[in-house]
């Protein structure tokens, strides 16, 4: 989603009062209700209803949602996504419909429920990928600078901390407790460690419990984790959607890369965030406090 928003900032200042709705996971709908170019935010609960899917209820649930959908139409509808499921609902709404080609979708066989079909290189981030394809359906070249177009936090802390993001969806991605308690050590002062899983928490338990200042929060929502990194010193964390948002929001961050490749989903186009580490190679305490200096 965070690396969806510079799409959405430059379709709404290349095409003045456009008027832009997003269908978003609902669990990540305030992401979206955050950029200042969003008119509407359209709640999915698409893993849900997967996960019930014997339940009537889960059947009424989204049969509600897609009369809704169905109840305005568009100009455009854009799946940036490229999966099977985001091509499914796209396909939904009223409207043409476009998203990537065959070989540049995700998932090849979305290419199927679009429309319209355009070629964007593999190879670039997921941002730049993003931006191409709104261009690319919306008509207007791609000449601005990039702007996340999410508000940033006012006000300061009381006390000064910083903040370790150390959860991720894939055990891959996570970086040794040993390093996150070495970094924390050095870094000194408040340390809080947010968590949204019973897993995540007894991680960022662990490394709480040999922290002099560190502290485990309650399970906080989006917009109070927002806050949280707009008022930090900093924000160090791995690959995770909340690094990137935090990035995003203007903190000073740094993202940690062991099983996934920076170039194609780090951080991008955020002036205070530095990307460490590549795939396959997990970076040491030495290089992020490297790039945080």
């Amino acid at each position: 989603m965070v690396h969806n928003c510079p799409a959405v900032s430059d379709a709404a200042r290349k095409i003045p009062g456009a008027e832009i709705d997003w269908v978003v996971e609902e669990p990540f709908a305030a992401i979206a209700a955050m950029h200042c170019a969003v008119r509407r935010v359209i709640p999915v609960r698409l893993r849900e209803w997967r996960r019930q899917w014997w339940r009537g209820s889960a059947w009424q649930e989204l049969g509600a949602f897609r009369e809704d959908l169905r109840a305005s139409s568009y100009d455009v509808i854009i799946d940036t996504q490229s999966l099977v499921k985001s091509a499914l609902i796209a396909s939904w709404a009223h409207g043409e419909r476009h998203g990537m080609d065959r070989a540049s979708a995700r998932e090849p066989m979305a290419a199927r429920f679009y429309q319209k079909k355009h070629a964007v290189p593999r190879e670039l981030h997921a941002v730049e990928r993003n931006r191409r394809l709104a261009a690319a359906a919306l008509g207007y070249e791609l000449d601005l600078p990039l702007d996340y177009g999410l508000s940033a936090i006012d006000g300061e802390p009381s006390t000064p901390y910083d903040v370790l993001l150390t959860m991720t969806s894939r055990a891959d991605k996570l970086w040794p407790d040993e390093n996150w308690i070495a970094l924390g050590k050095t870094l000194g002062g408040r340390i809080v460690l947010p968590w949204g899983s019973e897993a995540e928490r007894a991680r960022a338990g662990r490394i709480a419990a040999a922290l002099p200042h560190a502290e485990v929060p309650p399970r906080m929502t989006v917009p109070q984790l927002a806050r949280l990194f707009g008022r930090a010193q900093r924000v160090v964390g791995v690959d995770t959607g909340l690094t990137h948002l935090a990035a995003a929001l203007g903190a000073r961050t740094v993202s940690i890369y062991c099983g996934s490749d920076p170039n194609l989903v780090g951080i991008y186009g955020a002036a205070r965030a530095r990307n460490v580490g590549a795939l396959g190679h997990t970076p040491g305490v030495a290089d992020v406090l490297q790039a945080l200096a």
